[in-house]
């Protein structure tokens, strides 16, 4: 029987742990083959060469015809990530091949990622109430809304696609005026023609355009002392926009994602508040999480047993939600959002942060906790 070929991103969490012949093989009766890669060098004429059957990637790769126009073989592919903009799927479903993302993977550490940004920049807020918009309610937008309320801060949120709730409560522009801090957690999508009427939806669907929503238009909404922040997708917001609002507010900042991403201008890194390399979602839990949920959509796409729980592979934490809110000084021992800062300053060389030194920071990140909730 003709062994089973896996072509992974090197960058998934404990890849071989979950996927190896002991693993995986021994459930399907198969021979497994696995081949690492960098995401960036999935390539097209690495899938023709290996005509693996399955690929399992992350953002970096992006999905496509003209990836797999030369492969014959693919059968599942799984993106070890929330976001799914970097993946044609419509194409996948044309040539049945079967697509699982991990959705909801990392919610909880993004959503702490947004409230140690804000609390390193304004750590008053533990103490006092403030107003926090919330622009995309899904997985983790939702998240970060119950840390919000456990905090006894206000919620102003907005996501169209969702029914009328006690966090979805607001219209897009009385988030814009009305919130202290805003913080995006919407999808990356752009518009499905000319002819669409508004720009100011968001959504999963291409009627509801998020690229670009944060531009100059609505920047002049927002007070010049509304913090801003995005952990979502770097084109949410317009780069050149944000650099002339900074300018003439000096509102501050946090990005965890760039519009020109991997290549960060070294004049846009000088005006932020808090700038980190894509790693909002990179703790323990989240990365095995997201090699989990596409492990076993694998396993139920073969009709094996899922035989590997990611929960064998943690190790003993002691980062919990309660111990910090009792002692809030302490912030900075549960993760110390000024040192990616400083990591990613210090790579700026001729006026820019180049893809190489990026991606490098990203792949030798020193996995963070989550803290326990």
């Amino acid at each position: 029987m003709k062994p089973i070929t896996v072509v992974a991103d090197s960058n998934i969490a404990s890849v071989d742990d979950f996927f190896n012949a002991s693993m995986l093989g021994q459930a399907s009766k198969q021979t497994i083959h696995i081949v690492t890669a960098a995401g960036r060098d999935i390539t097209a004429a690495l899938l023709a060469e290996l005509q693996p059957e399955i690929l399992l990637i992350r953002s970096v790769t992006p999905v496509n015809e003209a990836l797999l126009a030369d492969n014959k073989s693919v059968q599942f592919v799984g993106s070890a990530t929330i976001g799914t903009d970097h993946v044609d799927q419509a194409y996948l479903a044309a040539r049945q091949i079967t697509f699982a993302n991990a959705a909801g993977c990392s919610k909880h550490s993004v959503a702490q990622y947004v409230l140690t940004a804000i609390l390193t920049l304004r750590p008053h807020y533990w103490q006092q109430s403030m107003t926090l918009g919330i622009i995309g309610l899904g997985n983790i937008g939702s998240t970060l809304a119950a840390y919000a309320s456990d905090l006894g801060w206000q919620v102003r949120g907005y996501d169209p696609l969702l029914p009328p709730s006690e966090t979805n409560n607001a219209s897009l522009e009385q988030v814009l005026r009305q919130s202290d801090v805003i913080s995006l957690h919407v999808p990356l999508t752009s518009k499905k023609s000319a002819s669409t009427k508004d720009d100011k939806y968001l959504g999963n669907s291409s009627d509801y355009p998020t690229r670009h929503l944060i531009n100059a238009e609505t920047l002049a909404m927002m007070p010049v002392q509304t913090m801003l922040i995005n952990s979502a997708r770097g084109p949410v917001i317009n780069a050149s926009d944000l650099e002339a609002d900074i300018a003439r507010t000096q509102r501050e900042v946090v990005l965890d994602v760039f519009e020109h991403e991997p290549q960060i201008s070294q004049r846009l890194l000088s005006k932020l508040a808090i700038a980190t390399p894509h790693i909002a979602g990179y703790t323990v839990e989240g990365k095995l999480r997201g090699t989990q949920i596409i492990y076993d959509a694998l396993c139920e796409k073969l009709s094996v047993p899922s035989a590997q729980s990611m929960q064998t592979l943690l190790p003993l934490n002691m980062f919990l939600w309660s111990e910090l809110k009792a002692h809030p000084d302490r912030l900075d021992k549960f993760y110390d959002i000024l040192q990616d800062d400083a990591a990613l300053r210090d790579r700026a060389i001729d006026g820019q942060v180049n893809g190489a030194d990026f991606d490098q920071l990203r792949r030798d990140y020193h996995l963070r906790r989550e803290w326990q909730w």
